[in-house]
């Protein structure tokens, strides 16, 4: 079955960190690149980092640059992304994604498995005290 499947999410306090992980199954995940968005409500998704296929090349809005970071293990088929320094401005729905359309801003496609185009199911994340 084709599909990504994420894990992690969850409360933390504004100062925290958590990490979500997405492991792909059905399809060749090395080579597509990799992103995660976050959703706020009633939003679009909006891109918070992206890696390369080979994992060499990362990218990230200034919102959130130097605060979280996105890695790849292709032998693994996964990508994790690591949230550092949280705020309650980061709550949000976040969401991976393997394919070629990358874009900053973009509909949520939570849970779609379209060749070139796989998401995940999302995963809440909330940063209160």
């Amino acid at each position: 079955q084709v599909k990504l499947v994420e894990s992690g999410g969850g409360w933390v306090q504004p100062g925290g960190s958590m990490r979500l992980s997405c492991t792909a199954s059905g399809f060749t995940f090395g080579q597509y690149e990799a992103a995660w968005y976050r959703q706020f409500p009633g939003k679009e998704c909006d891109l918070v980092a992206v890696i390369t296929a080979n994992g060499l090349g990362t990218r990230y809005p200034d919102s959130v640059k130097g605060r979280f970071i996105i890695s790849r293990d292709n032998t693994k088929n996964s990508a994790y992304l690591q949230l550092n320094s949280l705020k309650p401005e980061d709550t949000a729905v976040y969401v991976c994604h393997a394919g070629r359309a990358i874009l900053q801003t973009r509909p949520c496609a939570f849970g779609r498995a379209d060749a070139n185009d796989y998401w995940g199911q999302g995963a809440q994340v909330t940063v209160s005290s």
